[in-house]
């Protein structure tokens, strides 16, 4: 992706910034703690949901080309490795990226990059998988 000024844009300006990545990250948690499509990945997160919110925040910003807020304050993602106390299946990895989405669908993420996405964040998902099923 390009500007006019022929400079390389970052995902994340594309996006539309923190506050476009915040709204995502917002919906995307008040999709799961609602929908009862997404029970099993809701059982998987604490009770209020404010410290994941921020931490998927934080990832994604750094992840899609801005600030790395996730690093600064915990160093280097290892997301397979945070992931492991958690079992997570093909279900889990199916819920998980049907809510993001529902999420990238309500707050109005081109449908361009909402496909880039989906096979990036397909690609992280079924990574994480950890058991069978």
């Amino acid at each position: 992706m390009t500007t006019e000024s022929t400079q390389q844009t970052t995902v994340f300006e594309h996006i539309g910034g923190a506050d476009k990545v915040r709204e995502l990250v917002d919906r995307f948690y008040d999709l799961m703690d609602l929908e009862p499509e997404f029970s099993v990945i809701r059982a998987l997160h604490p009770t209020p949901l404010d410290g994941s919110r921020d931490k998927l925040y934080w990832f994604l910003c750094g992840w899609l080309g801005g600030p790395d807020m996730y690093i600064e304050r915990f160093g280097h993602p290892r997301l397979r490795a945070r992931h492991l106390p958690y079992a997570i299946a093909s279900v889990e990895r199916d819920q998980w990226l049907r809510c993001m989405a529902w999420a990238m669908q309500d707050v109005g993420i081109d449908e361009g990059l909402q496909e880039r996405l989906m096979h990036s964040f397909f690609q992280t998902a079924d990574w994480m998988r950890n058991k069978a099923g």
